[in-house]
């Protein structure tokens, strides 16, 4: 089936028949005899293909006049692996609006990010996904609303505020839209559950199968900052620096979701806080796709075959992530947190963890600008890449959150002082989110190239990885696998 902006009618039916849960979030069935939408995967027995019609969001969908329907849930499918995999104003648009951009500077605030008029990202994606930015972000309110009603004993007044509903009317009438069910009914059919402190919320984060936990989840434990973030009881836990507020998360891998627990100090967070834990885990990639080109490679085969659908570990936030990567080179892996920890303990903002652990926001870059650049324990040349970095994150003259423009951005990096083309790739993979990001000079590429007869100088190593496009950061993980080596950060 071709994945993208064209649906393929008839390789939709044929995924809806056999519930191929790969194309969940891909697309969306709607039944015309019903008047209901599904995931591909819906347990029931499929419509006949006469009555079945496809649109490519959620949103499309409630436009058009289908309810959600009640058994496969699909306003809880994984997201679109179009969005992170690709860098154009639609996908830049959708990630915005999934970090709650449209709600809080309502779509003409959505295309300033952009650089583009109001009308021009309306119409891309109108032509698109069939719905245009409003009907989008409406879409994402009902879902965080559904995940209140059904995950705290919030009234239902304070429900329809923190969902982002600019009236009870309208929270009401969209809820018995899109789930043909009233706020008071969905309340009613959920399970019952512990109870839980006032702004804790506990959910599940769908994904595609397979998932490897193991580099994820590994490698976000292995660089954890001490005070803001940590690996406990089978957790990765750490603090979240939010639009309106703060917010500490907890995920757990599980054979079929990841298990997270978020506390929030302001409710209407709660979107913007998936969206970045998810980013994080990558949990919207689609690994079979990805898996599968790999593996045309005879060297990477038996790599991807023993541990399939490995992730790209990324971050919540891109700013804190580059500001890490500068105090990362060509040191190791305990020397770049314990330089990360000194700075959280002395300029970030500290935060309360009920559990404990957990102390400090990362330092902004607004605060880290004001530092006085002798007060940096560091050689002299990576204080100028440090201060240059956080000044032009500070007045915005570099930007790097979900709408930046990759190109322009890896442009805008290379022309700071210190910075090299490990450390560009390495926050393009991780912070910007690019999956055909490359680390040809990084020290453990080169060990795994050595082991597996790979090419052994960058260039060499580029030009071979070239089949591996656009997946090459997906390669990354698996060559970084055969690696004992701890991790360190030694190229710039």
């Amino acid at each position: 089936m071709q994945k993208g902006t064209i649906l393929d009618r008839e390789h939709c039916v044929r995924a809806v028949q056999s519930k191929d849960a790969r194309f969940d979030g891909w697309f969306f069935t709607a039944v015309l005899t019903t008047r209901i939408y599904c995931r591909p995967s819906c347990p029931v027995v499929p419509p006949k293909p006469e009555n079945m019609t496809f649109y490519p969001s959620a949103a499309a969908c409630q436009q058009a006049g289908f309810r959600a329907c009640k058994r496969c849930r699909p306003d809880t499918s994984p997201g679109s692996p179009e969005w992170n995999q690709r860098a154009d104003l639609v996908a830049r648009a959708m990630r915005l609006i999934a970090d709650g951009v449209v709600d809080r500077d309502g779509v003409p605030g959505l295309a300033a990010r952009l650089g583009y008029s109001p009308r021009q990202v309306e119409r891309q994606l109108l032509a698109e996904l069939g719905a245009g930015p409003l009907a989008l972000a409406r879409a994402q309110r009902a879902q965080t609303a559904r995940l209140l009603i059904e995950t705290t004993p919030l009234p239902m007044a304070e429900i329809a505020f923190a969902a982002g509903f600019s009236s009870i009317r309208t929270f009401n009438d969209t809820v018995r839209e899109v789930f043909a069910l009233s706020p008071s009914d969905l309340r009613n059919r959920r399970p019952r559950s512990a109870h839980l402190a006032p702004g804790v919320l506990t959910l599940r984060l769908p994904f595609r199968a397979p998932l490897n936990p193991d580099n994820l989840f590994g490698h976000l434990a292995a660089t954890a900052v001490p005070g803001v973030e940590e690996w406990r009881e089978g957790a990765y836990r750490r603090t979240l620096r939010l639009p309106y507020g703060h917010g500490i998360a907890a995920l757990a891998p599980r054979p079929d979701h990841i298990a997270c627990r978020l506390t929030l100090s302001d409710l209407r967070d709660l979107p913007v806080a998936i969206s970045r834990c998810r980013r994080m885990l990558d949990l919207d990639a689609d690994p079979v796709a990805v898996d599968d080109q790999l593996r045309t490679d005879p060297v990477l085969a038996p790599l991807v075959d023993k541990a399939p659908g490995r992730r790209v570990p990324r971050t919540v936030d891109e700013a804190e992530f580059a500001v890490r990567a500068v105090l990362g080179q060509q040191v190791s892996t305990a020397a770049a947190r314990t330089h990360a920890a000194r700075l959280v303990t002395a300029h970030g903002t500290p935060v309360d963890d009920p559990e404990g652990g957990l102390t400090h926001l990362f330092p902004s870059p607004e605060a880290l600008a004001e530092l006085p650049p002798e007060t940096l324990a560091m050689p002299r040349t990576r204080r100028t890449t440090f201060t240059t970095l956080v000044g032009q994150l500070a007045d915005g003259t570099l930007h790097l959150g979900v709408e930046s423009d990759w190109a322009q951005a890896r442009a805008k990096l290379l022309e700071l002082p210190g910075f090299g083309p490990w450390t560009v790739d390495v926050i393009a993979m991780r912070a910007l989110g690019d999956p055909d990001a490359f680390l040809p000079t990084d020290l453990g590429i080169r060990r795994a190239a050595q082991e597996l007869g790979l090419p052994g100088t960058p260039a060499a190593l580029t030009a071979r990885a070239a089949a591996w496009r656009p997946w090459r950061a997906y390669a990354v993980q698996y060559l970084w696998a055969t690696d004992s080596h701890p991790i360190n950060f030694l190229p710039v």
